[in-house]
């Protein structure tokens, strides 16, 4: 019989604490109240969410799964931006600006075998369109994500009628008795403009989450052009100085509630370390 080394058995033990913590949260989660509820209790009824006609996913339940973890590979979701980009028709060399030749061919067979892409004359064509643009198809990975990764309820591309704030919110979700609103921009930061950071704030104010998150599904730098511009913003609205301030690498927070991330390493690692931050762990009991 093979006996544990100390590593194996530290592993074993981190692996059942994990498991168990997973148990725990999801028991908490069944005893808070839904998301629907949570909402209503704020003033907000959702009038239309979770649009369809412009997701580009797999129709069948196996290939779904499969998509979703190729998603999570940044050079998969530039490619597929252009397949969307050059849906009617397009070459491998048209969508292989982000990945070798080989890897590209493998990512349009896998699409070809999911029943999203079809072979014409010499080239390609996206089967389902035309579709406007990729961020649906990011919304509905990113609440996937959350659902699976880390036991949130979600809800995606939600409307509300609101009398004052625009009431679109690309994801809102629950996580035990918090909420979570993402801000989902599937556009580098050279086509994000000073009006979407002040409509972003102006829905965190109206919905008053517990954290908030601006994403940019780039791995650009943030200070470079975001950050700067959030903090014109915070100086527009604010007569004291509301810091931005660095979590680490592209990782930046605003009073620990207002969060601006980018995708550089992964999206979830960085949905881990936003939420460690604010919701999970705590410093001290003040």
């Amino acid at each position: 019989m093979h006996k544990k080394s100390p590593q194996e058995t530290e592993i074993s033990q981190i692996k059942r604490l994990k498991e168990e913590i997973k148990r725990l949260r999801k028991a908490l989660h069944s005893c808070t109240p839904d998301l629907k509820t949570l909402l209503r209790r704020k003033g907000f009824c959702i009038y239309k969410k979770e649009p369809v006609a412009d997701l580009v996913i797999p129709a069948k339940a196996s290939m779904s799964h499969q998509f979703y973890e190729k998603l999570k590979k940044y050079s998969f979701r530039l490619f597929l931006r252009d397949v969307i980009k050059h849906q009617q028709f397009f070459r491998v060399e048209d969508v292989t600006r982000y990945a070798t030749k080989e890897v590209t061919l493998k990512y349009i067979n896998f699409l070809i075998k999911a029943g999203l892409v079809g072979q014409i004359d010499e080239g390609y064509r996206l089967i389902r369109g035309p579709i406007k643009s990729f961020g649906d198809t990011l919304e509905w990975f990113m609440a996937r994500l959350l659902k699976k990764e880390f036991g949130a309820e979600v809800i995606w591309g939600v409307k509300f009628k609101r009398p004052k704030v625009g009431g679109d919110y690309d994801l809102i979700a629950r996580l035990d008795s918090s909420i979570l609103y993402v801000e989902i921009k599937s556009s580098p930061p050279k086509q994000i403009y000073d009006k979407e950071i002040t409509a972003f704030l102006d829905r965190v104010i109206d919905l008053s989450p517990e954290v908030s998150i601006f994403f940019l599904d780039t791995e650009l730098r943030m200070k470079d052009k975001i950050v700067p511009m959030f903090e014109a913003e915070l100086k527009r609205r604010y007569k004291r100085p509301v810091p931005v301030e660095r979590m680490k690498g592209e990782l930046f927070h605003i009073n620990r509630r207002v969060f601006i991330i980018n995708s550089k390493e992964t999206i979830e690692a960085n949905l881990r370390t936003v939420l460690n931050f604010s919701l999970f762990r705590k410093e001290g009991i003040l």
